[in-house]
């Protein structure tokens, strides 16, 4: 998953630097496109999920389910 993230990424930074001229500045172009990619990420999980509970890994392989306050409070 981290190339195809890293990839979109890329792509997306290249097409902010082409919109804005052809500029220099890439690292502003980078964070950009990865504030715009990993948002996209976020709210894709948020509306997937569709239920306040979630899965998180505990010790041992093991799953444990928690809510989403909880999992922010940890």
């Amino acid at each position: 998953m981290q190339n195809t993230l890293e990839h979109s990424i890329r792509e997306r930074a290249y097409h902010l630097w082409l919109a804005d001229g052809c500029q220099g500045e890439a690292e502003r172009h980078w964070l950009a496109a990865e504030r715009e990619m990993l948002a996209t990420a976020a709210a894709t999980i948020d509306v997937s999920a569709g239920v306040a509970a979630r899965e998180v890994p505990v010790a041992a392989g093991k799953k444990k389910r928690v809510t989403k306050k909880a999992a922010k409070a940890a």
